[in-house]
């Protein structure tokens, strides 16, 4: 019994055998490929010098995904920074020092948790004595704009068309929740403007950077400072000012508030039509056309809001009340009562959208903040860089009133010359 007991047991041991060692020779049989480590190209190259402190820590990766950057200055102390939408690059979260070493370390995983991280040590440049494009950012901080808020970036001396998509691309928007836009450059390239295909939702948070210290603007200039804001945007309001009938219609949230009766510029100095948005919000300003051939005066006026960098303004007008509603008198601006300048003044916001229709002349894009003044495709036609084919609005491609949304240089020639 003992005996057959013995052979069972090597029986069991003899047919278990083989698929023990199928199983552990099963990676080593001839022709079995082996998980390749991924390839890995990491920007600036090592020991680099001159590097702006614009730079970015470029990563490439073949046959894997980037698991791990980090920046550490020649101190060891850590540099934050964000990696960009595409993963192309990490982008510090402000610029680097002139004159400092820094270390990226940069790590890569592949197929079956293998790893590649390599290193690269490089020194940026000494302050430059390029000449300084100074820029403009009209984003504020922990403001509150209207929802055709587009955000403007001016520079003097003017960005060379070759220069654009490199400062484009490193011009920030983050919106909460998602609402992607894009920059859209004017021919004279001394503004970039940014918005999405649709309104600003209300109750929108936007962060914007302006991150343009030290980066190279063609062959002689240079970015002078990294600039940012974060704000939100509240309710909807729009004006519709229509020439015809002299009046202004005021909207909130696609309803009608209040018409207003207007007096436009006249036929000498006609008002702008086309789609404007409010600049600025004065309570008391002085306007000061001496000097203008159409005849010069100097005026304190009273709740006076800017559309134009020109001086087109929506302004208290007690002078002309008899004429609003019938005639035009002004020198460009919108006349309006004193009740009624009062009254729009507690209801609109900076960045609210106004339309004027119907005058003898149309707004020039770039005199004032133009971005709604074209459609959505004539807009992105602006951009230095690609737009993505899915951006498109939800409503009509050119923004009409009541719809619904789905530095130490100044702006170009801006004036209080008002009327």
């Amino acid at each position: 019994m003992e005996l057959r007991r013995r052979l069972r047991l090597l029986s069991v041991t003899i047919a278990a055998t083989p698929l023990v060692l199928v199983g552990c020779t099963a990676d080593r049989l001839p022709g079995a490929k082996q998980a390749a480590p991924p390839q890995l190209t990491v920007t600036p190259g090592d020991q680099a010098r001159d590097v702006p402190v614009s730079a970015e820590v470029g990563t490439a990766v073949k046959d894997g995904k980037i698991t791990g950057v980090r920046l550490t200055d020649d101190k060891g102390a850590q540099v934050p920074a964000e990696p960009r939408e595409d993963g192309s690059s990490w982008v510090p979260t402000r610029p680097l020092q002139n004159s400092r070493t820094y270390t990226a370390e940069v790590t890569a995983t592949g197929e079956k948790g293998r790893t590649t991280t390599q290193k690269t040590t490089f020194t940026t440049m000494a302050k430059s004595t390029r000449t300084a494009v100074t820029s403009v950012l009209n984003f504020t901080g922990d403001q509150t704009y209207g929802t055709a808020m587009p955000v403007v970036v001016t520079f003097d001396p003017a960005i060379p068309k070759e220069a654009r998509a490199d400062v484009q691309r490193r011009l920030f928007v983050k919106t909460d929740p998602p609402q992607p836009g894009t920059w859209s450059w004017l021919a004279d390239g001394k503004q970039v403007e940014y918005r999405a295909p649709d309104f600003w939702k209300p109750g929108t948070k936007i962060s914007v950077r302006s991150a343009l210290e030290g980066l190279p603007i063609g062959k002689d200039a240079i970015g002078d400072a990294d600039r940012s804001g974060s704000s939100k945007i509240g309710r909807q309001v729009s004006l519709d000012i229509d020439n015809a009938s002299k009046q202004m219609s005021v909207y909130e949230d696609g309803k009608l508030l209040r018409k207003v009766p207007v007096s436009l510029g006249k036929s000498s100095t006609p008002t702008s039509s086309g789609n404007m948005v409010i600049m600025e919000k004065f309570e008391y300003t002085t306007f000061n056309t001496m000097g203008d051939p159409n005849g010069g005066y100097i005026v304190d006026v009273e709740d006076a809001q800017r559309l134009t960098n020109g001086g087109e303004f929506i302004h208290a007008a007690p002078w002309s009340e008899g004429d609003q509603g019938y005639t035009n008198v002004s020198h460009g601006c919108t006349n309006v009562s004193n009740a009624n300048a009062d009254w729009l003044m507690r209801i609109t916001q900076v960045g609210d959208l106004v339309t004027v229709k119907g005058t003898e002349v149309t707004l020039d894009q770039g005199n004032g903040w133009t971005a709604w003044n074209v459609g959505w495709d004539e807009f992105a036609k602006g951009s230095a860089l690609p737009v993505p084919a899915g951006l498109k609005p939800t409503v009509s491609a050119t923004p009409h009133p009541g719809v619904v949304a789905g530095g130490s240089a100044p702006a170009p020639a801006r004036s209080n010359s008002g009327g």
